[in-house]
């Protein structure tokens, strides 16, 4: 069985597809895969509560406690690799990862960001997506390089963007097609690991 990490920093609302399509026995038997572990930077975190209720292994290394980012990526790196993960998984975890903390799972850390790479990396991608007059927004699934939202691309979702769309409607559209994709590129991901 394949070992998964999720990193998590909020709500986990991208975590729990995860664990949803990584329970189904389809999803057991091929990629042969399963959620070990989810760990935040931060304690308050609510998907801590949904992976706990799913009886998912949980901690927290809360990224305050360490004097710099390369002994809080040292720290994480050290709770990740006792779960021995095929793939480590960041799933609305708001941390800027190290160069090392990033080379030390080359072609294993995945993320997903709610633009269509390489367009809008960084924050505020749905207000910025309809500033420029985008028709079209979505999401992304990448490999995690030690550049910010770049890496190679597993798969992409398409979201029009509509008249009356605010960010936050944009966004709830969006997220709902994150759900249906992350999951599906980790799984073909680990199909060939």
């Amino acid at each position: 069985m394949k070992n998964i990490v999720i990193l998590i920093s909020g709500g986990g609302s991208n975590m729990a597809a995860i664990v949803r399509c990584a329970r189904r026995e389809d999803w057991r038997r091929s990629p042969g895969a399963q959620v070990a572990a989810v760990i935040s930077n931060r304690a308050d975190a609510g998907g801590l509560a949904i992976a706990r209720e799913q009886g998912i292994a949980c901690e927290v290394v809360d990224h305050r406690g360490y004097a710099s980012r390369e002994a809080f990526d040292a720290e994480l790196a050290r709770a990740i690799d006792r779960h021995r993960p095929a793939l480590v998984v960041l799933a609305g975890f708001m941390r800027i990862l190290t160069p090392g903390f990033v080379q030390r799972y080359p072609g294993r850390l995945l993320n997903i960001h709610p633009s269509l790479l390489p367009a809008f990396p960084g924050l505020h991608t749905h207000q910025r997506a309809i500033d420029m007059g985008c028709k079209f927004a979505g999401a992304t699934v990448h490999q995690v390089t030690p550049e910010l939202d770049h890496g190679p691309i597993l798969e992409q979702a398409v979201v029009p963007v509509l008249p009356q769309d605010t960010a936050d409607t944009l966004a709830a559209r969006v997220l709902t097609q994150e759900h249906l994709i992350y999951p599906r590129a980790i799984a073909a991901l680990l199909a060939v690991l």
